[in-house]
Formats: structure tokens, sequence, C-alpha cells
């Protein structure tokens, strides 16, 4: 297996990466039904403050990674958010997810960032992901809000 940075000439490995993530989390429609063009997937592959990692596995996407880097306005410094992580599973429990956590810490390491933030759901399906990230690093408990985005009617 080896962990691929994504650039924007990467365009097949984020399909694959895409539908890897779609039949990860049993969610097809949402990773493949409306999937960008290319002309917006190199753009957001080529933007720094996206990060895309992909480990490929015999030329097939098996897990992948995708974090944001959050530029703070209180200090001159940056945190990343690793918005999707996910193994095909048929590569469940075999360090995949961890391999592409350690890439990420090594690519915020030359970055200068020094906080990697992610949110998990609590629920069974979801035990794995907190086992993995408990081992990994310190747990805080903290209420998530979805706030829309039409401001409700006084």
């Amino acid at each position: 297996m080896n962990i691929h940075y994504l650039t924007a000439e990467d365009l097949p490995l984020m399909d694959g990466l895409l539908t890897m993530f779609g039949e990860a989390f049993d969610d097809l429609a949402t990773y493949t039904a409306h999937c960008p063009d290319a002309a917006y997937l190199q753009r957001l592959l080529s933007d720094d403050t996206f990060i895309a990692l992909a480990a490929v596995k015999n030329g097939t996407v098996i897990g992948g990674l995708v974090a944001y880097e959050l530029r703070k306005f209180e200090q001159a410094r940056s945190e990343l958010y690793i918005y999707d992580l996910a193994v095909a599973a048929a590569h469940r429990r075999a360090g995949v997810a961890t391999a592409l956590i350690r890439a990420l810490q090594a690519i915020a390491a030359a970055r200068g960032i020094t906080v990697i933030f992610v949110q998990a759901d609590t629920t069974p399906d979801d035990e794995a992901a907190l086992a993995l990230y408990s081992k990994l690093g310190t747990r805080e408990d903290v209420v998530h809000f979805d706030l829309g985005v039409e401001a409700e009617a006084q």
C-alpha cells in the first residue's frame, strides 16, 4: 500500500477516492451522483488548504482522507480538520487509517501546524473510529450544531 497526496493531475485517483468514500459510508449518491467537473476538482486539488490522501493498493483506492487547513485569526497559525476518513471494508483493521493519519501528521509538521482535529459520531457504527482516534489523540466531548443557511423568519 502507498499513500498518495493528490494533486490536480490525480483526477482518476480522486474519482476512486469518491467512489471508495461512497461505498465505505454506504452513501454512493452523495459521493458519486453529482460529482464536480474536472476543472472544479483540479482547482480544489491545487488549493493548498485542501488535502486529499489516497491509500492505494494494486492500483485501487482502498482508503482515503480529506482535510482542510483552517487559518486562524487570533494568531498567525493554522489547524487541520479531517473532514472525511474511510477505509474500504475489505481492508479495515490493517493499519490503513493509521497510515493515512500519520501521513497527514507529517504534512502538518512540514507546514508548522500543531493541531489536527476530527469529529466522530458516538453511534455503535462508529465505535472503530472512536477507538482509532482515542488511540491517536485526546478526546474532547463537544456539542455540534448544524446551522441552516437561510435565516428563519421572525
